[in-house]
């Protein structure tokens, strides 16, 4: 009975843990938020929705699911040093939610990784001091094996934002859901937001 005892204590310490690194904590700041702006989509070209028709980006499908309006500051060819450049026009709304997705950019630039979460992490905790709740979204690295996926797991759970693993994930590589190589379509930005109001939907009574 010991041995079982400590072989379920073990199980569920190592769950635990495995949630922290992926950046699920049990404890997210700013849950419910203090600010009482817009939701705010911040990010580059796949936030402002290059590939889709007019009203077909994912913040747009995205406040449709979810019955309230996203304010979309995505801006194409945004690097991480690009928006932590303009992240004053982005607090001075006192935004209630950010749903952050920066990073795809720096790699094609050649930036480090490490440069890359470090000007995420000053980006959230900007947003931090304006009490947002910020959703970080997730970017592969662009090589077979996912390099980011570790960096942004390690990043949200440091900074215990609610964390969305590669937001392409499961539309890249599918012609039917893109536009081009790196852009979704009208299609691939509906699965997109599809994804994101599932797993936001049980936090949405503290973030209304």
């Amino acid at each position: 009975m010991k041995r079982l005892a400590l072989l379920v204590a073990l199980a569920a310490v190592t769950f635990l843990a495995w949630n922290a690194f992926r950046g699920r904590p049990a404890h997210f700041t700013n849950l419910p938020p203090g600010a009482n702006g817009p939701w705010l989509a911040f990010g580059d070209s796949l936030t402002s929705g290059v590939g889709a028709a007019g009203g077909s980006d994912y913040p747009s499908r995205l406040s449709q699911a979810l019955g309230l309006s996203i304010t979309n500051f995505g801006r194409s060819g945004d690097t991480t040093a690009g928006g932590l450049a303009r992240i004053a026009e982005a607090t001075a709304l006192k935004p209630r939610v950010v749903l952050l997705c920066l990073g795809g950019n720096d790699a094609l630039n050649g930036e480090a990784p490490a440069r890359m979460i470090q000007n995420l992490g000053a980006i959230i905790d900007e947003f931090h001091r304006e009490g947002s709740f910020v959703v970080l979204i997730g970017i592969r690295s662009a090589s077979l094996r996912d390099r980011n996926e570790e960096h942004f797991a390690r990043l949200a759970a440091d900074k215990q934002v609610f964390y969305i693993p590669d937001l392409l994930r499961g539309v890249v590589f599918k012609p039917i859901y893109m536009s081009d190589a790196i852009h979704p379509n009208d299609a691939g930005y509906e699965q997109i937001a599809t994804r994101i109001e599932k797993q936001l939907r049980p936090l949405l009574p503290k973030l209304r």
